[in-house]
């Protein structure tokens, strides 16, 4: 099964991903957690963009190491590149980055990431030792606008890209994916064999599932409806600014985030949720002052939920 699942990706991605081995994973949480236990240990040091993915900080603790917050630009979500650059020290082993970025939705600029390379190459040479880049592209298909979406990994030859397809086909509990590895990497091969015996022993057998595998074929052939899930984001958008909420519109992801017009984020979650509306406070994705709403519900829900905000937003600002 995973020599027809190497096959089948060779087949599947020949343009995109040419240049990378990959070796499969059960999805991208155990793709993050076995690059980040062959880079850090006790000690070292793992940036992190803030707001971050729920889990990255725990995943850093588990390998020993600390994980360092540099918070996005507040005004765009862009990276701030002068406050990564002042952040490394000599303990930095790894920089976490997501792009498409969970959860602003911001996709980072080639010109960023060719900025962000050049940081992590200078730092490199500076501590005598590579930085290197982990680069979670789980959102990398679910792009508005057919914008361009550049891999950070194009950019730097130290990298990890770990992809999984949970998020493109919205249904988590299907767990495949991979880590690839482009083909500047440095002592690829040992990577490689580091990567597998982390499957098999460390991580106990995290492999997809055979049936997966099969599948993949077939999953690679459905479409996600990226018209429609942007037809959602914009009439989403639109609707919540005409009722007085402040927020950007994503170029990716299926996520929305919202100012709140209370300073405490929580309490107004749990005033929408008294009106029968779920959103997910920013407060605990490090973003206090905000919320976040997912595309992914039909638009019955939608309908029936905008009247709720309206109410809530009229109780808040009362």
């Amino acid at each position: 099964p995973t020599f027809f699942y190497h096959k089948m990706l060779l087949t599947l991605h020949s343009k995109h991903f040419s240049l990378f081995r990959r070796p499969p994973s059960n999805g991208t949480v155990v793709g993050l957690a076995i690059c980040l236990h062959i880079l850090a240990g006790d000690g070292d040091e793992v940036i992190l963009l803030t707001p971050p993915w729920l889990g990255y900080r725990r995943m850093v603790h588990l390998t020993g190491a600390v994980p360092v917050g540099v918070p996005v630009d507040t005004n765009t979500f862009d990276m701030d590149l002068d406050a990564i650059a002042s952040a490394i020290t000599e303990r930095t082993r790894a920089i976490i980055v997501n792009s498409p970025h969970n959860p602003t939705g911001k996709i980072f600029s080639a010109t960023t990431l060719e900025g962000l390379a050049a940081i992590l190459t200078d730092a490199s040479r500076r501590y005598g030792k590579p930085i290197y880049l982990i680069s979670d592209e789980t959102f990398s298909r679910i792009v508005f606008d057919h914008q361009p979406c550049p891999s950070p990994t194009q950019f730097y030859p130290f990298s990890f890209l770990v992809y999984g397809y949970s998020k493109t086909f919205m249904a988590p509990g299907q767990r495949i994916g991979y880590i690839a590895l482009p083909s500047t990497m440095p002592n690829r091969q040992e990577i490689r064999r580091v990567i597998g015996i982390l499957q098999q022993s460390a991580f106990g057998w995290c492999y997809p599932s055979v049936l997966m595998q099969y599948a993949l074929g077939d999953l690679e052939q459905l479409n996600l409806n990226i018209e429609h899930l942007q037809k959602k984001r914009d009439w989403m958008v639109k609707a919540l600014r005409d009722i007085g909420y402040k927020l950007r519109t994503p170029d990716a992801t299926f996520f929305l985030l919202v100012r709140s017009p209370w300073q405490d984020d929580c309490a107004f979650a749990e005033l929408l949720a008294s009106h029968g509306v779920f959103v997910l406070p920013g407060t605990p994705q490090e973003i206090p002052g905000y919320f976040r709403i997912s595309l992914t519900a039909s638009e019955e829900m939608i309908s029936s939920a905008l009247p709720k905000f309206q109410a809530a937003f009229q109780a808040a600002i009362g």
